[in-house]
């Protein structure tokens, strides 16, 4: 793939993962009665749940930013491994929609690591 078609790639990955984030971080932090409910069922707290959807929408906002989407992706990639460990542990719940979310940001991760030289 050429550098011009890498990087059309990876904003619209990037798009896609602030988008989803946001949405995510955005119904944790308004207190959705599904994020309520899901984050008692881990048992962390719902303390836990409001750093999440902070972590979730700097995440987003951050990928945006070309300088801070590499770390950015990676510290969602973070978020992801939590959400697969919540999903097979105590909600045991659907592992496909973590790793459909992951593919993405893992893409953007990768595309936009830092290259020597």
């Amino acid at each position: 793939m050429t550098t011009a078609a890498n990087g059309r790639t990876l904003w619209i990955l990037r798009g896609a993962c602030a988008l989803i984030f946001l949405l995510a971080g955005g119904a944790k932090l308004a207190g959705h009665p599904f994020m309520v409910e899901e984050f008692a069922r881990i048992g962390l707290g719902q303390g836990f749940r409001l750093f999440t959807g902070v972590v979730e929408v700097a995440g987003a906002l951050l990928l945006l930013w070309p300088r801070t989407t590499f770390p950015a992706a990676l510290g969602l990639l973070g978020v992801c491994a939590g959400a697969f460990a919540a999903q097979a542990g105590p909600l045991k719940g659907d592992l496909i929609h973590v790793l459909v979310v992951t593919a993405p940001v893992a893409a953007t991760a990768w595309l936009s690591r830092p290259r020597a030289g």
